[in-house]
């Protein structure tokens, strides 16, 4: 039923690879692993038998190598996939490392990781059952490669910190790790269950903190190869818009010059996000010659129907459409319409929210070569894997001969896969025969970034004898790129109104979109909670004991609601001029409270003293970690809720840089307190996203009890906050 098959070459192979060590992965044909044993990088050497899909080494030593298939953008995945491994496979945490996975195994190899991705707070919530798996099977090989030598069945060994123990037997993880890489077991372990944890649930530090506080950090624009060159691009600033003519010879003599290239786009109407657009790029010997060349060159643009759109339009469309019926239909529970019809006690609120740039630390880079024989890209991602399939598709190459070195991220949260810079460089170093670095600039960044999509959103209710909505019709307005992003958190929400119906419009836009921290969810919570908040004081209820008498029954919500209670303090009856608000919300499977404390001055200024958050995500692996996602999401929200909205007129974006498209100060970061209220009842929700959509409807709230003034859109504080 089980066996130990550790042949010579097998042995020979293991020993090249690990030290001597163990090697756990799915087999790949003999061609892939030789190509692999090419590559100078050890994370990317090749493992020795078939059984797990996240895999790991195991050295003479004992010391534990993770290979992490999943990109670290700041959110600590590397260190919740290496947490998950070891916890399973039982061995001390210092003995830990962690490297990013090679995408090209995983496309050529079978699909060893299953999945790549990054993004949706999906890595631990969704991939942690295969991820635990690799160490749960790993800790039974090593155990399986100790009895047959011991003489003794499997269960009498113990595995327990790296060492392997069985009666007076004993031997470390390293002593057995060649032995196990040929251990075929019959039957895969079951992972642990909550309650058997001994390191997850511990506060860990993050992996990757030493070498981004002592610089040595490679992100894709650090990286430097020989002989390469670099590229300044300039795509039409009217999203479907392309280049008409330009004339080269103006720049070409310019110093360090090497080439003016146009970048074609496909001849179709509807790209997708990460589709070779029209643009003109400068090669030069440096960035900053590329770019001035670029700024000199005369380029005249086609700029196609877009050129019309603009936000004003689609605000005043939306406004429109919000006040007639909606064609898509989600009747959740009876129809409300007859009895808003029949009249009473009505409640209405209509409320918007712009686009808004993803506006990352780093802006997008990309450094291809492509040779005769192979191609080799770092970028801008969150899915290596689908990096490297673009990329093949780009050089019109095979993915065998694609190699994919993944980078940290200096920002992503959607953004990642999104972009065409990646086939950018690809082409550029097809063209010019060098390897080439591209950089856009900030403002290049935010007149193509695939932004986050505006919503509207129109509400009527009518409330009962106990001052509770009894029947109420939700009315959402999206564009047309993914409408469906105008449902979440509206169409789905948990407050049980006995009678409820969500329509959604759209309006038409050339703005292309994409995913950001929490989409969907990230602009709709503004709208609803808010609404939800009007609801409760309409009918004389306290905002916090509305919610609870709207989610009995709900334990989810109902935790996250009594913790508020316990640690927020929240009330509505501070002084004029001071304010509380909360707003709770359920996304990326976990569901997120936040009361925010805020103080207006009688001139109108905000500040935002304390946001309390309350997170149940069911479970929580590292709290450190969980705490640190909690304040950047507050953080990247705060930014978009106080200062961003995109400025669209004549099919373009007008503010393209920080002094026109703000972001959050240091000054105006408010204390943020992190509390969990888990239910702990086998659902895994998400961290990295979902603190992000109750943020700023709990600050508007706030404003609200401090003023008496709704805000009814962002950004915040282009409204006049002044009270009297």
């Amino acid at each position: 039923m089980t066996q130990l098959d550790l042949s010579r070459r097998a042995f020979v192979t293991t020993a090249l690879a690990a030290g001597g060590g163990l090697m756990l992965g799915f087999s790949i044909p003999a061609e892939a692993q030789a190509a692999m044993l090419a590559m100078p990088d050890a994370s990317k050497a090749p493992a020795v038998g078939a059984e797990i899909n996240a895999w790991l080494t195991i050295d003479t030593a004992g010391v534990v190598t993770v290979r992490v298939p999943h990109t670290e953008m700041g959110q600590g995945g590397m260190t919740s996939v290496a947490q998950l491994v070891a916890e399973e496979l039982d061995v001390p945490w210092q003995n830990v490392r962690a490297v990013l996975a090679d995408a090209n195994r995983h496309v050529n190899g079978g699909g060893e990781y299953k999945d790549m991705s990054t993004g949706g707070s999906n890595l631990v919530r969704n991939r942690h059952p295969h991820i635990m798996q690799a160490g749960a099977s790993a800790r039974e090989r090593l155990k399986e490669a100790a009895a047959q030598k011991w003489g003794v069945p499997r269960a009498q060994v113990t595995a327990r910190q790296g060492v392997l123990t069985a009666g007076a037997n004993r031997g470390t993880y390293g002593e057995f790790a060649s032995a196990a890489a040929g251990v075929k077991l019959a039957e895969e372990p079951k992972i642990k269950a909550y309650g058997d944890w001994w390191l997850l649930g511990k506060d860990i530090p993050r992996m990757d903190v030493a070498v981004k506080v002592d610089g040595s950090a490679i992100y894709p624009i650090d990286v430097r190869l020989p002989g390469m060159v670099y590229a300044a691009v300039k795509a039409c600033p009217v999203r479907g818009g392309r280049v008409k003519s330009f004339d080269a010879s103006a720049v070409t003599s310019r110093p360090g010059v090497i080439a003016v290239i146009e970048l074609q786009q496909p001849k179709k109407e509807r790209l997708s996000n990460n589709d070779l657009r029209s643009a003109v790029a400068v090669v030069a010997d440096s960035f900053y010659r590329a770019k001035v060349a670029l700024d000199a060159l005369p380029i005249e643009w086609d700029f196609g129907p877009g050129v019309a759109n603009s936000y004003e339009k689609m605000n005043a469309q939306a406004k429109d459409l919000m006040q007639r019926e909606a064609k898509h239909v989600e009747e959740v529970r009876g129809d409300p319409r007859p009895i808003l019809a029949a009249g009473g006690k009505v409640v209405t609120g209509e409320y918007a929210r712009p686009y808004e740039a993803h506006a990352t630390m780093s802006p997008p880079v990309a450094v291809a070569n492509v040779t005769a024989d192979r191609v080799d890209i770092w970028s801008f991602t969150q899915d290596v894997s689908a990096l490297l399939r673009l990329a093949a598709n780009q050089a019109g190459r095979d993915t065998k001969n694609v190699f994919v070195h993944a980078t940290y991220q200096g920002g992503a949260f959607g953004l990642g896969n999104h972009v065409d810079i990646s086939r950018q460089a690809v082409e550029l170093s097809k063209q010019v025969g060098k390897p080439v670095k591209v950089v856009w600039t900030r403002e290049e960044d935010t007149a193509q970034s695939r932004t986050r999509p505006p919503i509207w959103a129109r509400f009527e209710a009518v409330l009962d004898e106990q001052g509770l909505p009894k029947a109420m019709l939700s009315r959402a307005v999206g564009e047309t790129t993914v409408p469906d992003y105008a449902d979440r958190g509206i169409a789905n929400v948990p407050y049980k109104f006995p009678a409820y119906r969500f329509e959604r419009h759209v309006v038409p836009t050339n703005i292309p979109v994409a995913p950001t921290r929490a989409p969907g969810n990230n602009n709709n919570a503004f709208t609803i909670e808010q609404f939800v908040d009007e609801l409760a004081l309409a009918g004389g209820w306290d905002p916090l004991e509305w919610r609870l008498k709207m989610t009995e029954g709900n334990e989810r919500w109902q935790r996250v609601l009594l913790k508020m209670k316990e640690v927020a303090g929240f009330t509505t009856k501070l002084p004029r001029g001071q304010g509380m608000g909360i707003a709770v919300v359920e996304s990326h499977g976990a569901v997120v409270g936040v009361c925010a404390t805020v103080d207006v001055t009688r001139r109108g200024n905000l500040a935002i003293d304390k946001v309390v958050v309350v997170s149940n995500t069911g479970y929580v692996i590292n709290p450190r970690a969980a705490h640190e996602q909690v304040k950047g999401c507050v953080a990247w929200e705060l930014s978009h809720v106080l200062h961003g909205g995109l400025d669209i007129r004549d099919g373009r974006i007008h503010n393209t840089n920080f002094h026109s498209y703000k972001l959050l100060s240091m000054p105006e970061m408010p204390k943020v307190e992190s509390h969990f209220a888990m239910s702990q009842d086998k659902w895994w929700g998400g961290f990295g996203e979902t603190a992000v959509p109750p943020t700023p409807p709990a600050v508007a709230n706030a404003i609200f009890f401090a003023t008496g003034k709704r805000i009814r859109s962002t950004p915040i504080l282009k409204h006049d906050l002044r009270w009297t």
